[in-house]
């Protein structure tokens, strides 16, 4: 009689591994791709500042990059005011300098084309 019980329930096992699976690709296509998306474009903006360029931080501070290091920018806030912050703290550029030709340009994810 224990055979008869243990092989009925053989199909049914086969249920819950397919639904965490699903659960798992839904989590994956709704929420950790376009965080990268998201992650690879800052990433992108922040290596592309150069001077010039008008930024705001995380922070909401709104100020013009005057120089660029490896992991810091230097930004100026007001006239004669200068202070540093790591590349990562760069939220967004507002507008960009001028720049020359054959110099690549990234733009801002938030602006839309026409």
């Amino acid at each position: 009689m224990l055979y008869a019980a243990e092989g009925g329930g053989g199909a049914g096992s086969l249920t819950p591994i397919l639904m965490i699976a699903l659960l798992f690709g839904v989590m994956y296509f709704m929420m950790i791709r376009p965080q990268q998306k998201r992650r690879r474009e800052a990433e992108s903006m922040q290596s592309a500042l150069s001077p010039g360029d008008e930024v705001v931080t995380i922070g909401g501070l709104y100020g013009t990059v005057t120089g660029v290091d490896d992991d810091t920018v230097l930004l100026e806030v007001a006239p004669g005011v200068q202070t540093r912050y790591a590349r990562p703290a760069i939220a967004r550029v507002v507008s960009q300098a001028e720049r020359p030709a054959g110099e690549p340009v990234v733009e801002d994810a938030d602006v839309v084309k026409e």
